[in-house]
């Protein structure tokens, strides 16, 4: 091991660090599009899902940086993708449905990423304490974890609803930090959103290390501590 005594506490992201988002939503998405039967006014599901996935990876660029309220996300992140239906002009309550439907959906299923419970026994055996900080909806999260089987692996689970500010704001970090009763120099960041998790994280001081799962396609404009392209690797560091 290299890291003998040199971290106590770790700040895990959650989506797409540990559960699967990504190809839970797209299973949802998928799901929905028949519910709503979609097809009508669509092709196939590609030509709506694709452009959702756009929009929402946009939106929640924004609302990290606090740019759009949470309101905003829900209703445009379906108005958007379902405006390109032939036909189709959906109203902001259209939109609130189908959003509360779509995370009915994603809350209830339970695929997470490669190696993550391997990853978090083998945390857990080496001691550290485990602290979940997520920019996620409170009721979502809560849920997904539950179908995950994952909450109780947490020592804390720090929502940015309850800090009051999104990664990669000092705010939430401040709030984690109080929350968690860490100490800053012995606390790493883990997580695979360069611009919430590592940006952030470096911007209050702490060590981080970065899940880059497209290092084909992405370059980290600065460095993080260490960086992984699997859980299976944070293994062999931490």
């Amino acid at each position: 091991m290299t890291n003998e005594l040199r971290y106590t506490d770790l700040f895990l992201d959650f989506d797409d660090t540990l559960y699967d988002t990504r190809g839970n939503a797209e299973a949802a998405l998928e799901e929905l599009f028949e519910a709503y039967e979609l097809g009508t006014y669509f092709e196939k599901a590609e030509d709506f899902i694709r452009p959702y996935w756009t929009t929402n990876e946009e939106l929640w660029h924004e609302y990290a940086h606090g740019r759009i309220a949470r309101e905003k996300l829900i209703v445009e992140r379906f108005r958007r993708p379902l405006s390109l239906g032939k036909g189709l002009h959906p109203s902001e309550e259209d939109c609130l449905q189908m959003n509360n439907a779509f995370l009915e959906l994603c809350a209830d299923k339970s695929g997470v990423v490669e190696g993550a419970y391997a990853l978090l026994h083998h945390l857990k055996r080496r001691g550290y304490r485990l602290h979940l900080c997520s920019n996620g909806f409170r009721e979502v999260q809560y849920r997904k974890l539950a179908a995950a089987r994952m909450t109780d692996y947490f020592d804390t689970i720090v929502l940015s609803e309850d800090a009051g500010a999104t990664k990669p704001a000092a705010a939430f970090f401040d709030h984690a930090f109080e929350a968690t009763g860490a100490d800053r120099e012995k606390t790493l960041m883990v997580g695979d959103n360069f611009s919430t998790d590592i940006v952030g994280a470096q911007g209050v001081g702490m060590d981080t290390l970065f899940f880059n799962r497209k290092p084909d396609s992405f370059s980290p404009p600065t460095r993080p501590t260490f960086e992984v392209k699997a859980l299976q690797e944070i293994e062999a560091l931490l």
